[in-house]
This record gives structure tokens, sequence and C-alpha cells, in this order.
């Protein structure tokens, strides 16, 4: 089994602070950056940043769905990590000052994929299905510190 990643970023118009904020909210705005490929989405436990339990389906293909039960740390000033209970993934998101009045949001996931020829295949195509969805939440955090 070899470690998959998948990352994408963005520049943000608004603060490292604001940005971060935002992410960390689990209670109110990341529910609203979730695309379509993201249901049952329910906060289990906390709701803001570090402690946070959240609880999601990721569609990530027409066949794949996974079941994530996601524990929510802080580590560091302007991260977040989310560590799946279900399974081994791992998404981390960074948010840093890139200059005035802009961020740049970085977000990494990775898990152990498959073995095999199964593998193979996850290791060329899940990146960049997951990047795509990525994406699109940077598209809407983007929309909405905007505002």
């Amino acid at each position: 089994m070899a470690q998959v990643e998948a990352t994408t970023e963005r520049i943000v118009a608004a603060d490292a602070e604001k940005v971060f904020d935002a992410l960390a909210d689990y209670t109110g705005t990341r529910a609203k950056l979730l695309p379509e490929h993201f249901s049952e989405y329910e906060v289990r436990e906390g709701g803001d940043g570090e402690g946070t339990l959240v609880h999601w389906k990721l569609q990530a293909t027409s066949k794949r769905v996974r079941d994530c039960l996601l524990e929510v740390a802080e580590p560091t000033d302007g991260e977040l990590v989310e560590k799946d209970r279900n399974s081994s993934m791992v998404t981390t998101w960074r948010v840093t000052p890139a200059g005035e009045g802009k961020s740049r949001v970085v977000v990494t996931t990775t898990w152990q994929g498959a073995g095999g020829i199964g593998g193979f295949f996850e290791r060329t195509f899940a990146p960049k299905g997951l990047g795509r969805i990525y994406d699109a939440v940077l598209d809407k955090l983007a929309a909405e510190v905007a505002k």
C-alpha cells in the first residue's frame, strides 16, 4: 500500500484570520462551502475548530462513497487537521498571509491507497478527482469570505 496525496491551493481575497475562521466554523460556514459531493453533514461535537467531531459522506466517484467521521485539531496557527476515524484519510488546511488583504489556502489530503492494479488506478486518478472537489470548496470559500 502506498500513500496517496491530493493537494490544491488558492489565493483568496481576504485576510488569513477571516479565511481560517470561516474554515474552522463547522456549525455555520463550513456546511455552505461543500459541493454536491458531500452529503449527510452533521456536527457531532464542538463546532469551532479544535475538538470538533464532524460527519459527512464524500462521493468521490459514482461508485465510491466514503463515510467520514472527522476529528479536528489545530496543531499550529493557521492549520486545521481533519483525521477520519473510519480510514487512514487526513486532510490538512493551511491558511497563510499572501500580501495585503489576501491569503493562501492549501488543502492536502493523504491516505493509504490500495495495492496492485487497483492501487495504481487510485494513485493515478483519485488525486485529480479529489483536487476538483476541493477546488469547488475553495471557490465557495473565496465567494463566502468576499461578502
